[in-house]
């Protein structure tokens, strides 16, 4: 079976050659079928040509004849959801969408900030929450989050 650090290693190689810092892995899967996947994500996003030059240094680096393997390096999705401190640093000020533990309810708010135990959000309240005085600057532990993906706006 192909090793997790190997891929690491060899991914980050060549995201060192790449960005010096802007480039990121964000998770890598091997399947027992030797399927690799590495997501990737970026401070200021992540290219095409970054995923295939990551995915060829990898690739040319393993032996097939040794073990066989399939490759997908892609860049980390908008229907994702966050999992590093990193990620979540990007996305301060931004639209988030949460998603509790408690009966799936979802929420949509602004990011305002992120510590690995808990995030500070602004609601987006509707008109009769605010006739309401719902408070609009909240503060959500980790334990009761199960997921945390980016909220895109056609507006």
């Amino acid at each position: 079976m192909i090793k997790k650090a190997l891929i690491a290693e060899l991914a980050q190689e060549r995201i060192d050659e790449l960005s010096k810092d802007s480039l990121f892995i964000v998770t890598i899967d091997i399947s027992s079928a030797n399927h690799i996947k590495v997501v990737l994500d970026g401070d200021t996003g992540v290219s095409i040509e970054q995923c295939i030059s990551v995915s060829r240094n990898v690739e040319h680096n393993l032996d097939r004849e040794i073990e066989d393997f399939s490759l997908e390096v892609t860049s980390f999705s908008l229907s994702d959801a966050l999992v590093l401190d990193r990620q979540f640093a990007k996305y301060i000020n931004k639209n988030i969408e949460i998603l509790f533990n408690d009966n799936n309810k979802k929420i949509a708010a602004k990011l305002l900030e992120y510590t690995p135990q808990e995030i500070k959000v602004e609601l987006q309240l509707t008109k009769k929450e605010i006739k309401a005085k719902v408070e609009p600057i909240v503060t959500f532990s980790f334990d009761d989050i199960k997921e945390v993906k980016s909220l895109i706006s056609f507006k």
